[in-house]
């Protein structure tokens, strides 16, 4: 990855090349997130905007503009790709502004939706894991135009661009669940308890039970068992 462009100001805030802090807009479909970045990422740049939803992101970012935009990857109405198909190509409401950058800022770290993310045009993908001093730097990197991941992510982008898998596996029974749904089979199957499932995914155990019972009945599976053994087969895990 190269250097970024310009360098911090005093105090390690991101800043423009004409020395303003930069602007970023959130995109984030819980609101105590978005408050907790709000509140953490204060310090550093102006976060101009907020959304929850896709049509809300695309309209608010035509309308303020931002250098940077971080945007959450699943989401009830179609989610990060969406938002990014809107903006950069036009194709939602509002103006088309390519020069917005994005980075995902996601509680997923799966292949797919990283390699997703980034043929639809995100400049970088970090997990919600990252501490506010990183997603700080990633941000000006982002913004300088360089590309931000971390090494395990980035290793997903290299292969699948070297492989040049430009038409996806095509997975029947993978394409019956949703994203919310594969989110909780992914967790479920790494050993996570349905609380800390909830409490990772920021939504309540039953809605956890809820997804879990869906995808056990698209499957056809008896138990968490045996979705584990499933999701490992296809490296979901």
């Amino acid at each position: 990855m190269s250097e970024p462009t310009s360098q911090p100001a005093a105090g390690g805030e991101p800043r423009q090349p004409d020395g303003r802090r930069l602007r970023v807009f959130l995109v984030d479909d819980h609101a105590m997130f978005r408050t907790g970045v709000r509140a953490e990422l204060g310090v550093h740049v102006d976060v101009v905007g907020e959304a929850s939803a896709v049509a809300e992101a695309v309209s608010g970012i035509s309308a303020v503009s931002p250098d940077v935009v971080l945007l959450d990857v699943h989401m009830p109405d179609g989610g990060g790709r969406a938002v990014l198909d809107a903006v950069l190509r036009g194709s939602g409401p509002g103006v088309a502004r390519p020069s917005v950058r994005f980075l995902a800022l996601s509680v997923s770290d799966a292949a797919e939706d990283v390699i997703g993310l980034i043929r639809a045009g995100a400049r970088g993908y970090v997990t919600k894991t990252i501490s506010p001093d990183d997603l700080a730097a990633a941000i000006q990197r982002v913004a300088d135009g360089d590309a931000v991941f971390s090494p395990r992510l980035a290793g997903f982008v290299l292969d699948a661009f070297a492989a040049r898998a430009d038409t996806p596996v095509v997975d029947p029974e993978l394409d019956q669940l949703t994203n919310r749904e594969r989110e909780v089979l992914r967790l479920l199957a790494r050993g996570y308890a349905y609380k800390e499932i909830a409490k990772e995914l920021f939504i309540s155990i039953k809605t956890v039970e809820t997804h879990v019972s869906n995808v056990l009945r698209k499957l056809q599976m008896s138990n968490r068992y045996e979705l584990s053994r499933w999701a490992a087969d296809r490296r979901l895990i």
